[in-house]
């Protein structure tokens, strides 16, 4: 996302840590910098709603991660540039997903990076009008398109054409509903078909420790239908908001060959990871969101093309639920509370509400 942002040189996201190519990238980065101090150049004149949207487009046809919903929209928010949830759903569904790369796929970073790397990516995105700003600038003074219209593509496999993708569709999926009423995020990439219109009955477990002790009891009431529901993992819930999203599934179901269950929650998971996972609803639970209400046996229903997840109660049932939660706890002292009065939501991005907006400051001259 660096890089397709314009904020890195060419070729810096997948060359090998080993490879002697990142030395030299280290060296000429370096080199930049010095050049554009020279200049002038800032972050806003990069940083554009053009750039996130090219951003945007191209997660879509790595099919990456989750994170990077959340990445951009707080880089968004310091630079002043206005981006919604719903941008994901205007700009990157439809697009195909290129890179047969893990999770979604079968090959690793090294093996991206030797198939012609993102420049290879953007060059295929913007033949096929996929592109929507190529004339973007990028840190090395020159536009997006320039940087990558020689591209070349060594591996047709790992790289994909156009007309062969990995996955028609690799959009990120946006969910709103009763249960997620600032949103929630879903991987289709990464999660099962079959699954991506569901309904099944909730399996609730109160935080992270809560699930480890309750998902190896053997008389766990959950079969494959069955939808697992985690609380208190969000950015206050769960300080830091844990990559603990992807729920292991119970033994006894792996047992039966059960390779993928609908999972929801208010954490994060890591890029690497795979399932029908839906993630960073918002509110979270310890914010007083409806997740913090969510009750064994309740029925959910995920429906990714409709972008619609669904408690369903009544509304009024709902509401006094949601009346009846107990007051947060205080968390902590220090910068733990620091953090938890002022991390904002999933939606927004969970940067401190303090830093939205900020160019930085005027260094002060020093008194004699």
């Amino acid at each position: 996302m660096a890089e397709v942002l314009g904020v890195a040189l060419p070729h810096n996201a997948a060359i090998p840590a080993v490879d002697a190519r990142r030395y030299v990238l280290a060296q000429m980065s370096g080199m930049r910098a010095v050049e554009i101090a020279r200049e002038g150049l800032t972050l806003s004149r990069i940083l554009t709603r053009e750039a996130f949207e090219n951003a945007i487009r191209t997660n879509a046809a790595l099919g990456g991660s989750t994170n990077a919903v959340i990445h951009l929209k707080a880089i968004a928010g310091r630079i002043g540039v206005p981006l919604e949830l719903e941008d994901w759903t205007r700009v990157g569904r439809g697009t195909p997903t290129l890179v047969d790369l893990m999770p979604s796929g079968r090959f690793l970073m090294e093996e991206f990076y030797y198939a012609g790397g993102l420049p290879a990516v953007l060059r295929r995105l913007g033949e096929n009008g996929l592109l929507p700003h190529p004339d973007a600038l990028t840190v090395n003074g020159r536009s997006l398109w320039d940087n990558v219209r020689e591209a070349p593509s060594h591996n047709d496999e790992v790289i994909r054409p156009i007309d062969k993708p990995l996955i028609e569709d690799g959009g990120m999926c946006i969910l709103r509903g009763n249960l997620s009423p600032r949103g929630a995020v879903l991987k289709p990439s990464a999660a099962s078909p079959e699954l991506l219109k569901h309904r099944g009955r909730a399996v609730v477990f109160e935080d992270f420790e809560h699930y480890k002790e309750r998902i190896v009891d053997e008389s766990l009431d959950v079969d494959a239908s069955s939808v697992l529901v985690m609380k208190n993992c969000g950015p206050k819930g769960y300080p830091g908001m844990a990559e603990v999203g992807n729920m292991g599934l119970p033994p006894k179901l792996l047992r039966q060959g059960i390779k993928d269950m609908v999972r929801i929650s208010d954490a994060r998971m890591s890029g690497t990871a795979y399932g029908t996972v839906v993630l960073h609803v918002a509110p979270e639970a310890a914010a007083g969101g409806p997740l913090a209400v969510v009750r064994d046996g309740d029925w959910i229903e995920l429906d990714c093309d409709q972008g619609r997840l669904h408690l369903d109660i009544s509304d009024a049932e709902l509401a006094d639920r949601l009346q009846s939660i107990a007051p947060p706890r205080e968390k902590g002292s220090g910068y733990q509370r620091l953090y938890v009065d002022h991390v904002l939501q999933a939606d927004e991005g969970c940067d401190f509400d303090f830093l939205v907006g900020c160019r930085g400051a005027a260094v002060p001259k020093h008194s004699h």
